[in-house]
């Protein structure tokens, strides 16, 4: 018989870790999110949510360049669809910490004195859609500069179960990160190794993947080293997590494999 954990739906989730140099190496952007949410409540996290119907529409396509679906879905490894994981990762980005990964028509970097903030908060308040955004501001969507690089799936046992992958791409200059105030409360940029030492000492809780992919940053010594590395990366396995009983609480086993 099935258990109820095992019951719970599988939601497909995007997570861009957006980087930035810093006078000690690599810094991420990571947002506080709120304590009533039912996922990951007071975790510090990367920008990231789960992938939208709006995010796979065929229309969104024409609003994207370097990347077409066919190649999107052969990197995750699936059949069609994969598209959607990129834009749904902007979209997140936007929406939750500001900043949008977007050229102009040109493929040009966005004016840093580019306003978006009545953007942001229409699409945060459902009233229009990325579509439409890039639509009304003559905005294209590079996904070739967005490079997907991990996946995890949440293990059985958590009320919300998502099969996340991550993605990485480096913060386009002169737009500033500010967390949206409702799902996340706080943000701020955090070199890799401070966020870990932070963590150590139990004041900045996170989830068991945010804390891998900070010892991964904390290895480079500038954003260009870990991008260059992560573009060479040619296939990525999904890490399934499950959870055994230690004592009074539980620790994580990690386990890799294919699963799509």
């Amino acid at each position: 018989m099935t258990s109820p954990e095992e019951q719970v739906a599988i939601r497909d989730a995007a997570t861009v870790v957006i980087l930035r140099d810093g006078p000690g190496g690599p810094e991420t952007f990571m947002l506080r999110r709120n304590r009533r949410t039912v996922f990951g409540p007071g975790a510090h996290v990367f920008p990231g949510g789960a992938v939208d119907r709006a995010d796979a529409a065929t229309d969104m396509l024409a609003c994207c360049d370097g990347l077409d679906d066919a190649g999107a879905s052969a990197q995750l490894g699936i059949v069609a669809g994969g598209a959607a994981f990129w834009i749904a990762a902007i979209r997140e980005c936007f929406e939750e910490a500001g900043v949008l990964l977007a050229t102009d028509d040109q493929g040009r970097p966005l004016p840093p004195d580019i306003d978006l903030s009545a953007e942001r908060a229409a699409l945060n308040a459902g009233q229009t859609t990325l579509r439409d955004i890039c639509h009304q501001r003559g905005l294209r969507l590079p996904l070739d500069r967005i490079v997907y690089y991990n996946h995890w799936i949440t293990p059985p046992g958590e009320p919300r179960r998502f099969s996340t992958r991550f993605f990485a791409c480096p913060a386009p200059a002169g737009q500033a990160a500010v967390h949206d105030g409702q799902e996340t409360v706080a943000g701020r940029w955090l070199q890799a190794a401070e966020a870990l030492a932070l963590h150590e000492r139990g004041e900045l809780p996170m989830m068991p993947p945010t804390v891998l992919q900070l010892r991964f940053l904390a290895e480079y010594p500038d954003v260009a080293g870990v991008m260059s590395v992560l573009r060479e990366i040619q296939d990525v396995p999904a890490v399934s997590p499950t959870l055994e009983r230690d004592g009074d609480g539980f620790r994580v086993l990690l386990s890799t494999g294919r699963h799509d």
